[in-house]
């Protein structure tokens, strides 16, 4: 499963991206995408693992989850 760091994540506008050493171009994010209970949000910064699909847009991270830092 891929892994990156969030670059940026707007909440009032519930998307952001995602940086990764995988992929050439940044990923596109949607909140709806993000597997956490409650307010759905990512901070700049968060280290994340996610799966990805193509669109016509280009691509985007689904079912993305924080890693939890010990």
């Amino acid at each position: 499963m891929p892994r990156g760091f969030v670059k940026w994540f707007n909440d009032l506008k519930g998307y952001g991206f995602i940086s990764s050493d995988d992929f050439t171009e940044d990923l596109y994010v949607r909140f709806s995408e993000i597997c956490a209970g409650g307010y759905r949000t990512l901070k700049k910064g968060d280290e994340v693992i996610f799966e990805v699909e193509e669109s016509s847009g280009g691509i985007r991270a689904k079912k993305v989850t924080k890693v939890q830092s010990d």
